[in-house]
């Protein structure tokens, strides 16, 4: 099993959850999240004066899936994510060791 940890732009989130369904993937954890890559921030006015947004606003989405849907999944995110312009996101894939589902007690793969 894998986990994907894809961080977007907040405006993507449908089309990145569409893109997911359209693969087959059901669950998905979506977290608000704020921060900054390359770009750092940006400045802007307000009222006249001018301030700087260190913290972008941003979407975390996570999932568990199996091993043989990870290439398809991180195609799926890139392609609905993307709009060519910084600041567009990064994906995280990462091993997991065991799922467990609370309600049934099923583990591995029967978990997700």
């Amino acid at each position: 099993m894998k986990k994907i940890e894809a961080i977007i732009k907040p405006f993507k989130l449908d089309e990145v959850k569409e893109a997911l369904h359209e693969v087959g993937l059901q669950g998905l954890t979506v977290t608000e999240a704020k921060g900054f890559g390359r770009q750092k921030g940006h400045t802007e006015l307000y009222r006249g004066a001018e301030y700087v947004v260190d913290f972008l606003p941003k979407v975390k989405i996570e999932l568990v899936i199996d091993e043989s849907l990870v290439e398809r999944a991180v195609e799926a995110i890139q392609q609905a994510a993307h709009t060519g312009r910084i600041g567009d996101g990064k994906i995280f894939i990462s091993t997991v060791e065991e799922a467990i589902r609370i309600r049934t007690g099923e583990r591995g793969s029967d978990a997700i």
